[in-house]
């Protein structure tokens, strides 16, 4: 273990570092299984020590995000580009891009804001954007503000961590990892059960209006009341 760590603080504390930090947080926006949220954390827990500085370690992780969001939109553009001129009108896939694009246009700036905290998702999203052909202006407005606030986010976590446990590193990054794993598992949960609320009372909607119809009858009118006996009663 402790020659792990010693490995952890020859890489953390180099002049290198920053440059990784940026290659790893660009190469996750557009190739998700790169650990980028972990290596901003750790370098938050790091720079409770001094070395790296969280001032620095914020601004190239963010500068990093903003740039791999951008390529991951730009992929979108070429490739969902050709595949939205091929959908031909009345098809599944056609409607699907159709739906994509009047959600991005109503609320995708926020929407690209909550999928940078989520692993796999923020991908997604701004392949989506750029397929749909999202206004690049506004998506580079939006991405910014995602990735600031998700590098200042991980990085003030590990700070947390490395202020509680200025000499056990160790535990710093297992404390803000948890922290974060903690964040996004409730903005999970809050998601789910949204998703669920929204189902149910589409649900209740559903059933409202076959009990209507029913009631109404065929042809959506009411059977006529009786107001007398019937010919042959």
């Amino acid at each position: 273990m402790d020659g792990l760590m010693g490995v952890v603080d020859t890489a953390v504390t180099s002049p290198w570092f920053y440059l990784v930090l940026f290659a790893v947080a660009v190469v996750d926006g557009f190739f998700p299984v790169v650990p980028s949220e972990s290596m901003v954390i750790t370098a938050g827990v790091y720079a409770a020590s001094g070395r790296p500085e969280l001032v620095p370690v914020v601004a190239v992780a963010a500068a990093g995000a903003f740039l791999g969001d951008h390529v991951s939109y730009l992929v979108g553009r070429r490739a969902g580009g050709r595949l939205v001129r091929g959908a031909r009108p009345g098809t599944r896939r056609h409607a699907a891009f159709g739906w994509a694009r009047r959600t991005m246009d109503e609320r995708g700036g926020l929407i690209l804001v909550v999928a940078r905290y989520v692993p796999g998702g923020r991908t997604a999203v701004t392949l989506t954007m750029g397929a749909v052909g999202y206004r690049l202006r506004s998506f580079s407005l939006f991405a910014a503000v995602a990735a600031v606030s998700w590098a200042l986010y991980g990085a003030v976590l590990g700070y947390v961590g490395g202020v509680a446990f200025e000499d056990e590193p160790l535990k710093g990054v297992a404390v803000g990892l948890g922290l974060a794993l903690g964040v996004t598992g409730a903005v999970e949960v809050v998601r789910f059960a949204r998703r669920r609320r929204r189902g149910n009372e589409a649900s209740e909607e559903e059933a409202g209006e076959e009990a209507g119809a029913v009631r109404s009858g065929p042809g959506g009118r009411r059977p006529a009341a009786r107001v007398g006996p019937m010919p042959g009663e």
